[in-house]
């Protein structure tokens, strides 16, 4: 690791994650902790800690790192939690959220993202991940999981990523089209019951997919 590597990633936490109200001291410390930049294509590499997304092939993106920070700490991931992310990406939300958790799988549509993934978290020691190149509207989970993290919107809200959540568990999800979009925590109580919390403002690149919302013409 080199020295401004490390000071650029301890100023990324400082002043970017903890300044959005990011006050975890376990996911401070798991975003000062996995390798941002070895997860950025090259060409990029000079802003894997700036205040931006960067753009990755296929014409997708990674989120910013107060993005990121703001998903983990919602989401509460604990050691012995099944987790399932909706966009492999990078891998990089993939690697901080292996580390808070038991087991991750990791679905990605996009072959070249899937691949890239694999061998970054390979080389930041990252094995309790399944990345699979699959496309999450024709996936069939065999268990529920956790924690759900889905780093694409969708335009309306989806029963299916709730349905897969064990009791007690959680969702994060962007949910709406620009240029009004909100990142919303989704939660599965006892008792078949349900907590929505709309958590910010955002905007992120639409899952590859998704269903849209019926349009009326005239």
């Amino acid at each position: 690791m080199s020295i401004n590597a490390e000071v650029a990633r301890t100023q990324m936490v400082r002043q970017q994650v903890r300044a959005w109200d990011v006050l975890d001291p376990t996911v401070l410390a798991v975003l000062a902790a996995v390798p941002r930049e070895s997860f950025v294509p090259p060409r990029y590499r000079n802003l894997a800690f700036a205040d931006t997304a960067i753009p990755l092939p296929g014409g997708e993106e990674m989120m910013t790192p107060q993005v990121e920070g703001r998903l983990l700490e919602a989401l509460a991931v604990r050691g012995t939690d099944r987790v399932l992310e909706v966009g492999t990406g990078s891998g990089f939300l993939t690697a901080c959220l292996a580390r808070l958790a038991g087991q991750v799988t990791s679905l990605e549509i996009l072959p070249e993202l899937a691949d890239g993934a694999r061998r970054s978290l390979q080389a930041a020691g990252t094995w309790n991940v399944d990345v699979r190149c699959q496309d999450v509207y024709g996936y069939l989970p065999d268990e529920r999981f956790d924690v759900i993290a889905v780093t694409g919107s969708i335009p309306e809200p989806d029963a299916r990523f709730q349905g897969w959540l064990a009791d007690g568990g959680r969702l994060f999800v962007v949910t709406g089209e620009d240029p009004v979009m909100f990142a919303r925590l989704v939660t599965r109580e006892s008792g078949g019951q349900w907590t929505d919390t709309t958590l910010f403002e955002t905007s992120l690149p639409a899952l590859r997919n998704a269903p849209r919302p019926s349009r009326f013409t005239f």
